[in-house]
């Protein structure tokens, strides 16, 4: 019985080290980065279009389209302040084809919500516009 006790407490050992030596390899491993973000907004170059674009979405979703219009607009004129006209660190300014690309998309996105009095918007390509914008944003970060 004396012989037994040695070679259980080796074997507790063996599988405590293992454990430990999983978690830590687990823990170790390179996560995702993600950006800060405060408010729920990212604190990164166009972490303000695209929480614009979120909520004016969001309002578009839940039927309210005169709020999704408003919040379509608010974009559109803050990325033309800031991108467009906005200085040397400008999007235009650094990079004019990247910019363009993200404009054309951003309009292909909005222009039916601010257009929602004259006719109603396809659910379905606001959806897919809303989503090519954000992949475009994506690119500028």
């Amino acid at each position: 019985m004396r012989q037994i006790v040695p070679v259980i407490t080796k074997w507790v050992l063996v599988v405590v080290v293992s454990a430990l030596s999983v978690a830590s390899a687990v823990c170790a491993r390179p996560q995702e980065k993600r950006p800060s973000q405060t408010a729920g907004v990212d604190n990164t170059k166009m972490g303000a279009y695209r929480a614009l674009a979120e909520l004016s979405f969001q309002a578009f979703q839940k039927g309210d389209s005169a709020a999704a219009a408003k919040l379509a607009r608010i974009l559109e004129r803050t990325w033309d302040k800031g991108e467009e006209g906005g200085g040397e660190r400008s999007l235009a300014k650094i990079n004019n084809d990247l910019f363009e690309q993200i404009d054309s998309a951003m309009d292909a996105f909005i222009k039916p919500l601010i257009a929602y009095e004259k006719s109603v918007p396809d659910p379905a390509k606001v959806e897919a516009a809303y989503t090519s914008f954000l992949e475009k944003l994506k690119q500028a970060d």
